[in-house]
């Protein structure tokens, strides 16, 4: 089957002004959801304490669910687990399973970055497998992963692949020459095109950044919903500097959103299959997971390995996909070459994408797995600044857990703290 190669389109991320929560603008994160951190050679009196016969792992940006969810896969597994991040009030730093190190944000100080995870290289002593949460720390990694070396094991592929894949415009691109649907979509090169473009589609519409880090960075979300000309001026103006692209609004809520989660070995063999669809999001239309369920589609399983093969993937990976009610196809939305927000429910289902890659890297590869028979739901439960979401029983929740209850702790006292108006 020949493979895709993508236009390596996503550029080197450059240092923008702080916007790091709970220690800029003046506001700090009170004392008690704060947890002392670590310089990085502090972890090779960690591990001699653990005294473990599994290889270490590192879990990068754990400040949120996702973050959380790789921590507790790994030490519930009985691997001790390095937490890296930039903020002392990272939620996964509170887990028990977790010792907390502090690096640079790789955004703001990349190079102050790489330079903390040589040291916590050398601190561990042997090759750890690394998980990045989030594309900044998975770029960061991927970009100098020559200088990094064999001091990690990497769940994700080189830079001259993973460049053009962070690239949403590389992916539709890619998805189209498969024969794969996607949204109806224009690349817009000023404000007149942005109008043309907009009289094809029709509104409401999306316009968003082909490369997204420092856009979500900067203005706290992943693209604008458009429902009149005004709004997509006002739009187009803080998308400009990020090649926009305009795209048309499929219709349909989140339950139509619909992911394939997956590990895929280095010699293509798949070892964790996950499947599901969301059920809320964070924001209507656009917005991560809020609530999601393990439903198995085989043609989103089906459609999205393919197009990981054809990309030459290998790594974990989601594959998100949206049904149209108009004519019934899956239309792609976005290929996330890392762990994504709610793959806690994948783990849920013995689907666990973390581990498979562990195991795998460390040389001690496990059957492969699937949530084919799993029928779960997983949830946000506590949400500042929403309302609660508790699902019923059988459900995954991401910070609540019994084995593990300071992070669900810290997050109450958010959500107090944000409900009386601080």
């Amino acid at each position: 089957m020949a493979r895709v190669f993508l236009h390596v389109g996503a550029s080197r991320i450059v240092p923008v002004s702080p916007l790091r929560d709970g220690k800029t603008r003046g506001f700090r994160a009170p004392p008690f959801l704060r947890t002392k951190t670590n310089p990085p050679e502090a972890a090779a009196r960690y591990l001699a304490r653990k005294e473990s016969p599994r290889v270490p792992a590192v879990v990068c940006e754990v400040g949120w669910v996702n973050g959380l969810a790789a921590i507790r896969s790994l030490g519930r597994a009985e691997i001790p687990v390095v937490a890296v991040d930039y903020r002392d009030s990272a939620l996964g730093f509170r887990s028990s399973y977790a010792f907390p190190v502090e690096a640079p944000d790789p955004i703001e100080d990349e190079p102050g970055f790489v330079e903390a995870m040589r040291r916590l290289g050398a601190a561990i002593g042997r090759s750890a497998p690394i998980f990045p949460t989030h594309d900044e720390h998975l770029n960061a990694l991927a970009r100098n992963r020559a200088e990094l070396g064999e001091r990690f094991l990497y769940p994700f592929p080189g830079w001259e692949l993973l460049a053009g894949l962070q690239s949403k415009r590389s992916q539709l691109e890619a998805a189209e020459k498969m024969g794969l649907s996607v949204p109806k979509t224009f690349h817009p090169r000023s404000f007149a095109e942005v109008g043309a473009a907009a009289a094809e589609t029709g509104y409401p519409l999306l316009l968003k950044p082909s490369d997204n880090v420092l856009f979500k960075r900067l203005y706290r979300r992943q693209a604008f919903i458009c429902r009149g000309p005004e709004e997509l001026q006002v739009a187009y103006e803080q998308t400009a500097g990020h090649e926009p692209m305009l795209q048309e609004l499929i219709p349909g809520g989140a339950d139509r959103l619909w992911t394939l989660g997956a590990y895929v070995a280095g010699d293509g063999t798949v070892l964790a299959t996950f499947c599901g669809r969301k059920l809320q999001q964070t924001a209507d239309s656009v917005g991560t997971a809020r609530i999601g369920e393990s439903v198995w589609d085989a043609e989103v399983v089906e459609s999205g390995l393919a197009f990981l093969r054809e990309l030459g993937f290998h790594g974990i990976a989601q594959v998100e996909w949206k049904r149209d009610p108009r004519d019934g196809k899956l239309k792609l939305m976005e290929v996330n070459p890392r762990l994504w927000q709610w793959h806690g429910l994948a783990s849920a289902c013995g689907a666990d994408v973390v581990l498979a890659a562990y195991w795998d890297l460390v040389g001690e590869r496990r059957a492969p797995v699937s949530s084919q028979s799993c029928h779960k739901r997983w949830s946000i439960s506590l949400l500042p600044g929403q309302a609660p979401a508790f699902e019923r029983p059988p459900y995954s929740d991401a910070v609540f857990a019994a084995d593990d209850p300071k992070p669900a702790l810290v997050n109450v006292a958010r959500y107090a703290l944000r409900a009386i108006g601080r």
